[in-house]
């Protein structure tokens, strides 16, 4: 049995595709409103301003990178496992046609005041992940774990913006994502 959806959850969809496919300066509460078919009054109901919005939608991006990251790396029996194979899933990611790059990297760029809300959401969420690969750098024996961790976080952020650049096009340096994340490995364990 099919599930209605409700009008936040319609509102929340849209805001969600149109703010990760377009960015989120340019997308106005009109065109939510327009495109989801969920009036203006609503909206506000739901979200009071346009900045709840988009730190709702930033916090369910973090919530849904974390399940896929567990998800991938689950199966894995070592951490420098758990790292490949998260490489190799984001190589799939960032050189697919749904991918328009990481909506924490676009947030910060679009509003790059260090004390807008949005901006502290994704600050949070990349700390979150660099913590993370020092965790499973320490974890897999790395020499030097912090530099592990630095050199993963700049290869994961340098795919996310070549995403975003060059597309799904196999012009794309992300095509060798997984093979650099590889021999990054390779150079600190």
């Amino acid at each position: 049995m099919k599930t209605e959806v409700t009008p936040k959850e319609k509102l929340f969809q849209t805001a969600t595709r149109l703010f990760y496919q377009h960015g989120y300066r340019s997308i106005g509460v009109d065109t939510i409103a327009a495109e989801s078919g969920i009036g203006k009054m609503t909206l506000y109901r739901h979200y009071p301003s346009k900045d709840d919005l988009i730190i709702a939608y930033l916090r369910d991006s973090n919530r849904l990178f974390w399940d896929q990251f567990e998800l991938i790396t689950r199966n894995a029996p070592t951490s420098r496992e758990k790292i490949q194979v998260f490489f190799e899933a984001l190589q799939s990611y960032v050189l697919s046609p749904v991918c328009y790059g990481c909506p924490f990297i676009n947030i910060a760029a679009e509003y790059p005041e260090a004390e807008y809300s949005g901006h502290q959401v994704a600050l949070e969420h990349k700390q979150s992940v660099l913590a993370r690969f020092h965790q499973l750098s320490e974890e897999a024996g790395a020499r030097d774990p912090a530099a592990l961790a630095n050199a993963l976080f700049l290869l994961m952020d340098g795919a996310y913006v070549a995403a975003r650049m060059f597309g799904s096009s196999t012009r794309s340096p992300a095509i060798s994502l997984a093979e650099t994340a590889h021999q990054i490995l390779e150079a600190y364990c």
